[in-house]
């Protein structure tokens, strides 16, 4: 069974990739915070469906 991370957690590593500096790559985020790349990926894309439904309400 896939491992379990907090919202909070999620939405601190969302967070540090979105403000991301050029040249750091999702890659080297998820490694940093010890999630898959593709975790990541999944993380960034729910929040971003998250957030234009937040603001289309």
């Amino acid at each position: 069974m896939p491992k379990s991370y907090p919202q909070q957690f999620r939405d601190d590593v969302v967070r540090v990739a979105r403000a991301r500096e050029a040249g750091v790559t999702l890659a080297q985020i998820a490694k940093d915070f010890g999630v898959h790349e593709m975790t990541l990926r999944k993380w960034i894309r729910q929040a971003g469906i998250d957030d234009r439904y937040a603001r289309s309400r």
